[in-house]
């Protein structure tokens, strides 16, 4: 979704996470959803989404999207609902199309690739609810008995090594992996990461407020219920989830805040072997890593010392009874969401229900497109672009990314708080972004992944082994500057500050969100606003402290860095005053550097679009001028709902704002659109000129 947007040096290589109030009576007559066989089409601009009772000039959120809202009211199997979320449904369903028909023996006369045939097994093998139900926790058993066989704390290196490998999920107890270095991102290293909570940040476990204390009884609850499912009796596994919540509050207050982990210094640690052993000294870590066929590293990078601190503290006054209690726990947790229905239904109620307020498991259907877009992604990313995306897109996508290049190019010499010194290598930095447009020019190869269609969670398992070699064999070797972070088909856009590349896949340059049908006003609004967007993050507060090579390095004086950081402050204190929900209100902090991507990002898009349009005489549409359309055109990209469960981890975790506020709070602070629509002073979407932000 756009609401995903982040730099991706914060996307992990370690493991690739799946996201897994009752409606009126008319939603719930809705019949079942079918497949799709193409992709259906919305309007970039809608005017069916559009609220025109409300003054534009007093909230633009509501008179581009009180439509869309009160038409699309959020289904009960999502936490949230928005255009981005709506579209990627659609995806999904297309999705589900092809490899429902692959999933189906091949027709006479006609031939598959090895590709084709191992989605579609994949995808059967998910669908076969029967089976998976048959097959309960048997193919835990061999990782179950790994951990009731461990007699000594010297095994713990080795089975954590076979569970990191063969689960998906690999952040039991720690995360380990590769990735580039800070200080140098030509080179991949061992990167030594954070693990083992399983609520949504740290701060849920320490917080005080009686809210957070009945949610966290309500997780022990949950805790102890998995242990019976694996055969506990009662009083054993109420004893077993005090257990579990008393080692993760541990690791949590040995965590770093979500607020600190946006600032990349605080994830860079760069330790020996000797050092990393030295704060986990009852764990054999070279003997782990050997464990998973990879040569013991002498160097790494620890984002959280104090974490592994804390960890080694944890594995020392263990006994070894507990240690195999946590780590059945987090075993089955973590496969939870792919074995039968009791375990699948605990797992919901939990972590979907009362964590995010979705009162319905999404359908089958959904959690299968969702694996295999998880881990056979580009083999299913070539079954869409082959369908979706024609090179005159491709062509069209990248003129607008350079004009919006140009653009800011123009921004940066322009800038009077900068001084050319900075500006230099601004400008070094703007012009060595690499553009990737649609999907990688090389096709990741699955040919040592072994899918058996009659295995769902032994699919599930080999594909994180291979995902794990894969990951793993990175260590060490040159860096593969084509890679992607996303796949084709995913809806969304990101920028990655070590790469300093810019992505936009197939899936996000669809109708509503890029329209060839209609006029250039929307889709600048749109679409060069997500470009804009992610250019910006290049250059917002994360993505400024790495140089044009993608080093963790600081290029700026220190009069220019106090200029930014005061032009940022501006924005930081507006979106602080906006409310989420209750008496929440907005960490600005923790969603900076979106507020200030989504601010400058349009800056960008609507100097785009001027030129573009330069010496045009454009009609009135639909009683909207040019410039309405354009602003209408941004703001329909985030017409959003959100349950209040959901809002409430939202304000807590996420980097980015509500959606009416990325919408009103940008463009409060462009005189462009309080000309557009004869906005007068005192309205609520008219500030004053002195007290508007803008950084770039």
């Amino acid at each position: 979704m756009k609401t995903a947007r982040k730099t991706a040096w914060r996307l992990s290589a370690l493991g690739t996470a799946l996201v897994l109030a009752s409606l009126a009576q008319a939603q719930e007559a809705k019949p079942a959803e079918q497949p799709l066989q193409s992709l259906p089409y919305t309007p970039s601009l809608d005017l069916s989404a559009m609220d025109r009772t409300a003054d534009p000039c007093e909230d633009l959120y509501q008179y581009a999207c009180g439509g869309w809202n009160k038409n699309n009211p959020i289904p009960d199997d999502q936490a949230r609902w928005s255009v981005y979320a709506k579209a990627a449904n659609d995806n999904q369903r297309y999705l589900w199309g092809i490899l429902e028909k692959l999933a189906q023996p091949a027709a006479a006369g006609e031939t598959r690739s090895a590709s084709q045939a191992k989605i579609g097994d994949y995808f059967a093998a998910c669908m076969d609810e029967a089976a998976v139900a048959k097959n309960g926790l048997a193919a835990l058993k061999p990782l179950m008995s790994r951990i009731e066989g461990m007699k000594d704390k010297s095994e713990l290196p080795f089975v954590l090594a076979a569970l990191h490998q063969n689960t998906h999920n690999n952040r039991i107890f720690f995360s380990f992996g590769s990735g580039q270095d800070f200080a140098d991102s030509t080179r991949q290293i061992a990167f030594a990461a954070t693990g083992g909570l399983s609520l949504p940040e740290r701060d849920y476990y320490l917080k005080t407020d009686a809210k957070s204390r009945e949610l966290r009884a309500k997780f022990q609850a949950h805790v102890a219920r998995i242990f019976e499912l694996m055969g506990d009796a009662k009083p054993q596994a109420a004893a077993n989830a005090r257990l579990v919540l008393s080692v993760e509050t541990a690791l949590a207050k040995a965590s770093l805040s979500v607020v600190d982990k946006r600032d990349p210094y605080k994830s860079f640690h760069r330790y020996t072997a000797k050092q990393l052993q030295a704060l986990i000294p009852d764990f054999d870590f070279p003997a782990y890593q050997s464990a998973q066929d990879l040569t013991p590293q002498q160097e790494f990078n620890v984002t959280e010392p104090a974490f592994y601190k804390a960890l080694g503290q944890q594995w020392k006054r263990l006994p070894v009874a507990d240690l195999r209690t946590m780590l059945r726990w987090q075993l089955a947790s973590s496969m939870a969401p792919y074995l039968g229905p009791d375990f699948v239904n605990e797992h919901f109620e939990f972590f979907s229900k009362t964590l995010h307020g979705v009162p319905k498991q999404q359908a089958r259907w959904k959690k299968c497109v969702t694996l295999v877009d998880g881990q056979l992604g580009e083999a299913l990313g070539q079954e869409f672009v082959a369908r979706n995306f024609s090179p005159e897109l491709k062509a069209a996508t990248i003129r607008m990314t350079e004009q919006i290049e140009v653009e800011m190019g123009k921004s940066i010499q322009a800038l009077p708080w900068m001084s050319d010194d900075t500006k230099k290598r601004a400008l070094e930095k703007l012009h060595s972004i690499v553009n990737k447009v649609g999907y990688p020019d090389q096709w990741r190869d699955y040919s040592r992944f072994a899918v058996l269609r009659e295995d769902f969670v032994g699919n599930v398992m080999r594909g994180q082994a291979f995902e794990r070699r894969r990951d793993l064999g990175k260590i060490g070797q040159p860096l593969d500057r084509g890679e992607w972070g996303m796949t084709p088909q995913t809806v969304n856009a990101y920028y990655n500050a070590q790469m300093n590349d810019i992505n936009f896949p197939a899936g996000v340059l669809q109708p509503p969100l890029y329209d060839a049908k209609l006029d250039d006003a929307p889709n600048y609004g749109n679409t060069g606003g997500t470009i804009g967007h992610e250019l910006v993050h290049g250059f917002d507060d994360e993505g400024r402290q790495f140089d044009a090579k993608g080093n963790l390095k600081d290029w700026w004086t220190k009069k220019d860095a106090k200029a930014f950081e005061q032009r940022a402050a501006c924005v930081s204190k507006q979106y602080a005053q906006y409310k989420v929900i209750d008496d929440i209100r907005i960490n600005s902090k923790l969603t900076l550097g979106e507020d200030l991507a989504d601010l400058g990002g349009l800056v960008l898009a609507w100097a785009a679009w001027q030129t573009q349009i330069a010496g045009k005489q454009l009609p009135t549409v639909d009683g909207l001028t040019p410039e309405q359309r354009f602003f209408v055109g941004f703001a329909q990209w985030d017409c959003s709902d959100t349950r209040p469960e959901a809002a409430r981890v939202h304000a807590a975790t996420d980097p980015h704002s509500p959606g009416r506020y990325r919408i009103n709070g940008v463009a409060v602070n462009m005189p462009e659109f309080e000309k557009a629509f004869a906005c007068k002073p005192g309205q609520a979407m008219v500030k004053p000129a002195a007290e508007r932000c803008k950084v770039w």
